[in-house]
């Protein structure tokens, strides 16, 4: 089990709960998408970490979503 080393920042609150917001990305120079009902919300990463809870988290930012294609 990875530890969380990420957090996203913004986008609709109903969507995303605060235990949705900080998770481990593989890879956090690159954009991710989070399947939430029938959307996907797009985060991108920044230049800013936080510590929280003794642990540095990089910070992303919503940028937006996506409809899931049926």
């Amino acid at each position: 089990m990875h530890q969380p080393n990420a957090i996203l920042k913004g986008g609709p609150t109903f969507q995303l709960t605060d235990e949705d917001r900080i998770r481990f990305i593989a890879d956090t120079t690159t954009k991710v998408k989070i399947l939430k009902g029938n959307r996907y919300e797009h985060f991108e990463p920044t230049h800013t970490t936080i510590t929280n809870n003794n642990q540095q988290l990089h910070v992303y930012t919503w940028t937006g979503y996506t409809y899931v294609a049926e």
